[in-house]
């Protein structure tokens, strides 16, 4: 069994982190001081990205995309999210729905994406439905050729910078064995279309700079064109990104818990008490040997995650949960023993500890609380079971 890394794997995690060191981490501190992302430095940002490559690297060839696969992209996600949220995500990696785009889908929404001139955002989180997909409340009701739509979506990221939405709303209920279930379907649809309004979203916990949004649909008309692949198969598309995107969240989190552990035993090592570094004393040298264990696991069962992904694993659902919720959790303990380690400069803004410890609490919640996933990984082994 080969654990090493391919020429061309080594290569692109070189470029990506060799981007998000020269083009992403010297911005940092402007987000962290302002709370603001300057529009023109994303646009600035996502120029560079594409010159370099790393611009839709995770969409198909046969749409204008990189083509990478599932390892691949995970070091390029590992290799940018050294820095803040903000400033990885402005290297854009469209949602692969949009893969999924057919006629005049094409043209308004697909090739503005892959060249760089439109971003695009997703909706399905609602107020009062929370993780329950099935629950989502937002309705698209058929006139004639078009579709109508009301309802509120919220937690949006990143839709003030965005010129459309990927939205999934209900379109009917169908009878089955268990009661009645909703028909869930995916619509592409311009932020600016009338009876839709872009709201400000909530002050949130970290990640400066990285906003989210409320959506107000009423009475919102948009064309049968616009309607993503066959009616009632939405949640087919929700179900393969979410996956990933639990992934991508694990990557992030190995990223900067790498980063937390550098800063920490850097300083363990450098700081000298009563004569010698305090790396040296058991009450700083256990735990940093508990922290790169820690990081060690997340790498394998991130890396080895993605590798499944890639051979079509029938228990990806599964191992993409366990990594979202170890390395999630993971990133937690590290950032809060890395600051721990550093004493009071662990505090400090000086060093990025204390905006990882800030950060790092979001990624237990989103793309799924660490409950849902431990509700799936034990349902799979159930399943295993029988039951």
């Amino acid at each position: 069994m080969d654990f090493a890394l391919s020429e061309d794997e080594s290569l692109i995690y070189k470029t990506a982190t060799h981007f998000c060191e020269k083009e992403l981490m010297p911005h940092e501190e402007l987000l962290e001081r302002t709370g603001e992302f300057p529009i023109e430095l994303e646009l600035e940002i996502r120029r560079k990205g594409i010159a370099v490559g790393l611009h839709a690297c995770n969409m198909p060839e046969s749409v204008g995309g990189g083509g990478l696969n599932c390892v691949s992209l995970t070091l390029v996600e590992k290799g940018l999210s050294r820095a803040s949220t903000a400033l990885a995500e402005a290297v854009r990696r469209p949602f692969n729905i949009l893969a999924a785009c057919e006629g005049e889908q094409v043209a308004h929404f697909l090739e503005p994406v892959m060249s760089g001139e439109k971003r695009d955002c997703i909706a399905m989180s609602e107020p009062d439905v929370g993780s329950d997909l099935r629950s989502m409340k937002t309705r698209a009701v058929r006139d004639g050729a078009d579709w109508i739509i009301n309802g509120t979506k919220h937690f949006i990221s990143s839709a003030q910078r965005s010129q459309f939405v990927i939205l999934f709303a209900v379109t009917g209920e169908d009878e089955t064995p268990r009661g009645v279930k909703k028909r869930i379907s995916c619509f592409l649809i311009d932020l600016d279309t009338p009876g839709l309004v872009v709201a400000k979203g909530y002050q949130q916990l970290g990640h400066r700079g990285h906003s989210n949004s409320i959506l107000h649909f009423d009475n919102c008309r948009i064309g049968g064109w616009q309607l993503v692949g066959e009616e009632g198969q939405g949640f087919a598309l929700v179900s393969k990104w979410l996956g990933e995107g639990r992934l991508s969240v694990a990557a992030v989190c190995q990223a900067r818990a790498e980063r937390a552990f550098e800063y920490a035993s850097e300083y363990a090592a450098r700081r000298k008490q009563f004569g010698q570094p305090i790396g040296n004393f058991q009450g700083i040298g256990f735990p940093l040997a508990d922290m790169a264990t820690d990081i060690r696991i997340g790498d394998l069962l991130l890396m080895n995650t993605a590798w499944k992904v890639d051979q079509k694993s029938p228990t990806v659902a599964q191992d993409c949960a366990m990594a979202k919720v170890w390395c999630s959790e993971m990133l937690g303990r590290v950032a809060d023993q890395a600051i721990q380690t550093c004493g009071g400069m662990g505090l400090m803004t000086d060093l990025p500890l204390e905006r990882i410890y800030r950060d790092a609490r979001a990624e237990r919640i989103w793309e799924g609380t660490s409950e849902i996933q431990r509700r799936i990984i034990s349902r799979e082994l159930m399943r295993e079971q029988g039951i």
